[in-house]
């Protein structure tokens, strides 16, 4: 990781009786994206309202760029936060709420219109538009703007707090797209709180998973889809299956298991498969929906076998999802396969389906 631009060590934070953060420890590296995922009532707002300097912190220490922000008011911050709700001047015209900012530090005007319009070309948003007011634009346009207001001040660190929640699909995936590229240009860290895992997973280096307050794992989003470090990061970040199994202790830290739903030989998960927090002699096997496949006699077998019935299928596009249920299973298998005009198998149809040994990580139950 780059060197750290923002550096939270064991920060708590009580309202009143209640502790919504415990004890939180999180690094930002300078021109790093992170973003925190989590349950609602998580914590992860109430973190980057700290960092903006909204809130306080009951005890721990922030530095941003090396400073201690104990006391520092948010005005002083070397970061700037984009809002949900966006926060725009309804009354103020697009160069003056791109220019607020600029306002308050008392830039001479004629470098304030320079970087002004500056912004406007960077969020590709016409020059015609200076002269509108917010409520004279779209929901993309508006989200440009606040962007903008954002960034024309040259900060550090943008905190992004679900900027994009209430736009369409079509036009929040193109947003999400000039984000990435406006990040990967400006070279400015960016922390960005979202309920949208698709999206962190898009757009982030690095993800935070939290829940109850706690930080229960940060990694890219390889590290957190594929070895998630708990059952609850594992359901949390996207579909996937986990069937308990019994293990044994196998060779050279590799882990021997068994199951009475999955047939399988030499059932033995590597131990770079195998999280390292494995204790007793229960644990889950995770295996992702996009790894599983339908078997069929006289094909190539897969490292384990499950039979079963297909409850349901949903026709998505790029892919079709089935969802198989499995005798000694509680809940169906989730299956994804790549998208076709032919359905490969019919809704109460008896298949097997299956899935290769590099695709499994074994869990802690």
């Amino acid at each position: 990781m780059p060197s750290a631009i923002i550096e939270a060590s064991r920060i708590i934070k009580d309202y009143g009786s209640f502790r919504a953060l415990h004890s939180v420890s999180l690094e930002v590296g300078t021109g790093e994206f992170v973003a925190l995922v989590g349950p609602s009532g998580c914590g992860k707002t109430t973190l980057l309202k700290i960092i903006a300097g909204f809130e306080e912190p009951t005890s721990g220490e922030l530095k941003i760029a090396g400073s201690n922000m104990d006391g520092v008011p948010a005005a002083k911050r070397p970061v700037r936060m984009v809002f949900q709700r966006l926060a725009l001047f309804p009354h103020k015209t697009v160069r003056d709420n791109i220019g607020f900012p600029l306002k308050l530090a008392k830039t001479e005007k004629v470098e304030a219109d320079r970087r002004v319009r500056a912004m406007l070309d960077l969020m590709h948003l016409n020059p015609s538009y200076l002269g509108r007011y917010p409520a004279q634009l779209s929901g993309g346009e508006q989200q440009r703007v606040a962007l903008a207001r954002a960034l024309v001040s040259r900060p550090g660190v943008l905190l992004l707090d679900e900027p994009m929640s209430a736009l369409d699909v079509k036009l929040k995936k193109s947003l999400q797209a000039e984000l990435k590229n406006l990040h990967r240009n400006l070279g400015t860290s960016f922390v960005l709180v979202t309920h949208d895992l698709e999206e962190a997973m898009m757009l982030a280096d690095r993800i935070c998973v939290m829940r109850s307050g706690r930080v229960l794992q940060v990694g890219t989003p390889s590290e957190i889809y594929y070895r998630p470090v708990d059952t609850f990061v594992a359901s949390f970040i996207g579909d996937t299956n986990l069937f308990p199994v019994s293990i044994a202790n196998g060779q050279g830290g590799s882990v021997a298991f068994s199951s009475p739903i999955i047939a399988c030989d030499s059932a033995i998960a590597p131990k770079a498969q195998c999280s390292p927090t494995i204790e007793g002699d229960r644990a889950s096997l995770l295996v992702r929906p996009e790894a599983m496949r339908f078997v069929e006699a006289g094909n190539a077998q897969p490292f384990a076998t499950l039979n079963g019935k297909v409850e349901e299928f949903f026709i998505k596009g790029a892919s079709i999802q089935f969802r198989i249920r499995v005798d000694g299973h509680p809940v169906p298998v989730v299956m994804d396969l790549p998208g076709t005009p032919n359905i490969p198998a019919a809704v109460g149809a008896d298949v097997t389906i299956g899935f290769d040994r590099s695709d499994v990580f074994l869990l802690q139950e």
